[in-house]
């Protein structure tokens, strides 16, 4: 087991990629807090862990609230005395083209994609520098890299998060955290939903594999990032995309 007794927080835990990475992880022997919006996510979430035997509690945070991210992090140290690993996997869309995209759609994006994951990451840092270490690991998009259209805010908060990511493994390597980013491409999650089949048609087709992502494959990335067989890999960005921009 790669991760036997480490405790790991996955945001955006209820759901899709966040879901994926919370029960892999379990799997592989840690203790997960599940943080969601969404009550009725959670519990699911929670229930299918300890179903399998692995320890987990579930935590409704808006990461956009220090308050409540500040509340997790307490119930993560309550619950399991520390905290070795951060899946800042929280995220969300609210697509339209610049011309055409309201102040609100851009807030709301910016305030979840980025706000949120300063917050966590902060509150989080501070108890890993305590304890003399952990990891953070942050999801970015291949969107990020190479923009969408659009997704001008999306794109801005994911690149953001390359920066974001970059900067922290600069600051906080000296106290024993790693930080590295995850750019997943177009994955079949609640999010992908949103979007028409013609479009995920179109980027099946541009992969050279021929296919679209899964959960699964982007949580077995932050697997290895979270492990010790990364130990010496820090602020960087694993993309797992299917080659879609090659």
């Amino acid at each position: 087991m790669r991760l036997k007794d480490k405790v790991a927080i996955v945001t955006g835990g209820g759901r899709g990629i966040g879901e994926a990475t919370a029960k892999l992880f379990s799997r592989e022997g840690a203790m997960v807090v599940v943080a969601d919006m969404n009550q009725q996510d959670i519990d699911r979430v929670v229930a299918d862990i300890t179903a399998s035997g692995g320890k987990a509690i579930g935590c409704v945070v808006n990461v956009t609230d220090r308050t409540m991210v500040d509340g997790l992090v307490q119930a993560a140290t309550q619950s399991f005395s520390r905290i070795d690993i951060l899946v800042n996997n929280a995220g969300i869309t609210a697509d339209n083209t610049l011309s055409r995209m309201t102040e609100s759609e851009w807030d709301r994006v910016i305030d979840v994609n980025l706000k949120g994951v300063f917050n966590c990451g902060q509150a989080v840092a501070k108890v890993m520098v305590e304890q003399g270490g952990g990891v953070i690991l942050n999801a970015s998009s291949v969107v990020g890299i190479y923009g969408n259209f659009g997704q001008t805010n999306y794109a801005a908060t994911k690149w953001g998060v390359i920066g974001i990511t970059k900067s922290w493994a600069k600051e906080l390597g000296r106290k024993g955290i790693r930080v590295n980013a995850v750019a997943p491409g177009f994955i079949m999650t609640p999010m992908t939903d949103k979007m028409p089949e013609k479009v995920l048609e179109m980027m099946k087709d541009k992969s050279p594999l021929k296919s679209l992502g899964y959960p699964e494959d982007v949580a077995a990335a932050y697997l290895y990032l979270a492990s010790d067989e990364a130990r010496f890999v820090t602020g960087t960005v694993l993309s797992v995309d299917g080659g879609l921009v090659l």
